[in-house]
């Protein structure tokens, strides 16, 4: 379950950095995916696919760095291209930004995930494993669950509203 965890622990340090991303830019800080859980599954599968590359791209900073770069890009792709054909949302769009490919990445953020692999592969995932793996399996189960019904329900919604305006439950009426 060390894998589930770990997704799940990295969507939400997603989600947290996306808020911590919107205070200092003064956007909106929009929820990012599902209706009631506080993640961010790009980031969660971003970093998944990240920590599945070999040990020796790993261990050497520059191809982590540069690994990282492409891995997470591609994988960011292609759950942008999810959420628009399944969905048909936008969770983001860099048309704005240089070097965009359709507005689903752009190297700006492209290189802002390689910066972030370092830190995670290198530090925090090798401290964080041993504990995740401690995780009793009656608790991971109903994370699962948990995470499933949010993620059934968040599916649902989006795509018979077609806007993640759904998703902000959470906002009080001005």
């Amino acid at each position: 379950m060390v894998w589930f965890w770990s997704f799940v622990l990295y969507s939400f340090l997603g989600f947290l950095l996306e808020l911590a991303f919107a205070r200092l830019t003064g956007s909106r800080p929009d929820r990012k995916c599902l209706v009631l859980l506080p993640l961010c599954p790009v980031y969660g599968l971003g970093a998944c696919a990240i920590l599945l590359l070999p040990p020796a791209v790993r261990e050497t900073p520059l191809v982590l760095f540069a690994a990282s770069v492409l891995i997470s890009s591609a994988v960011e792709y292609a759950v942008a291209v999810f959420y628009e054909q399944t969905m048909k949302v936008s969770f983001w769009d860099y048309r704005g930004l240089p070097w965009n490919l359709h507005g689903r990445v752009c190297l700006l953020f492209s290189l802002a995930w390689g910066v972030l692999a370092l830190p995670m592969a290198r530090w925090l995932h090798p401290l964080l494993a041993p504990q995740l793996a401690k995780i009793p399996a009656p608790v991971s189960w109903i994370a699962a669950f948990t995470l499933a019904a949010d993620l059934l329900f968040s599916f649902v919604l989006l795509r018979r509203t077609g806007s993640r305006d759904c998703l902000r439950w959470y906002e009080r009426p001005v």
